[in-house]
């Protein structure tokens, strides 16, 4: 009987996988025709399959827990970054004070919590509304957070439009992998990051091994996410996250590979960037001098 349930499953992940592979042949040709017909960043598709979730977004033992979990890594990836890149640490329990921060592709507000907690003056941006609702709702939990904490609905494009370099520091954390133009994308972070300051971004290589750990079994095996979270035909490698950066007046200082092991489920740093990684680069220039 245990074959014959082993066997079943494998049939099933096989069909599963298989529906994937011809989902995405498919649309490839669609959704690159609609990149070159839209002016903006949002998949509106992947905003609608995010929301979707927004009411587990909250439970780290639910859909999200892996996002949960990466925060042990993401808040002392940004609190280390910008010491690193001059911050005077001067307030222990709140060494991110001062530091006025944009959180883009926010979420529910996972990550931008946990940096408002430590001191950062966190505006948290997300392309869902109703994502953004239950970011506002958990947010109204902790009073102490009313002070440093604003979520706002918008893409980031359009909120950039009249936020010319107002920020200390940009977080877009598990979103590059979500947006149509990655180009417009980073070159609205740029234009809202003030000079000299800094943007960390944690997305997903683009690759086999990507795809194999962070679609087929991150979704489809392991279940650690809803199944359809992640498009690969979005996926961007190290090398060209970089040159987006560079081209967009920021200059990377270096970059982590992230890895998650489904056993213990907790995140670790590794030399390897071959599925998720990290970059922090510092804005060299300012914008307006174009």
């Amino acid at each position: 009987m245990k074959a014959l349930r082993s066997h079943s499953l494998l049939n099933q992940t096989a069909k599963s996988c298989l529906g994937f592979s011809q989902k995405y042949s498919n649309t490839a040709l669609m959704r690159n025709q609609h990149e070159t017909r839209s002016n903006s960043t949002v998949d509106f598709q992947d905003v609608l399959n995010h929301s979707k979730h927004s009411d587990n977004w909250w439970d780290p033992n639910g859909e999200m827990g892996a996002l949960h979990k990466m925060n042990s890594l993401r808040v002392k990836f940004v609190k280390d970054g910008l010491i690193n890149n001059g911050l005077k640490e001067t307030n222990f329990s709140h060494p991110l004070e001062g530091i006025k921060l944009l959180d883009v592709g926010c979420g529910g507000g996972i990550l931008s919590e946990p940096l408002a907690r430590i001191g950062a003056n966190v505006t948290g941006l997300d392309a869902s509304k109703e994502l953004i609702s239950i970011a506002q709702e958990h947010a109204s939990l902790d009073k102490d957070l009313s002070s440093n904490l604003t979520y706002v609905h918008s893409s980031i494009e359009d909120f950039s439009e009249d936020k010319e370099e107002v920020f200390d520091a940009i977080v877009a954390s598990e979103i590059l992998e979500h947006v149509i133009d990655k180009d417009l994308f980073l070159r609205s972070c740029s234009k809202v990051l003030k000079p000299h300051g800094s943007i960390f971004i944690t997305t997903l290589n683009k690759n086999m091994i990507s795809w194999l750990g962070g679609i087929v079994g991150a979704e489809y095996i392991l279940r650690l996410l809803p199944v359809g979270t992640h498009d690969w035909n979005k996926f961007i490698t190290p090398e060209e996250t970089k040159q987006l950066l560079e081209k967009n007046h920021c200059k990377t200082k270096l970059v982590h590979g992230m890895l998650y092991n489904p056993v213990t489920h907790e995140w670790s740093w590794t030399s390897s960037t071959a599925i998720n990684y990290a970059i922090h680069a510092v804005k060299v220039e300012s914008v307006k001098k174009e």
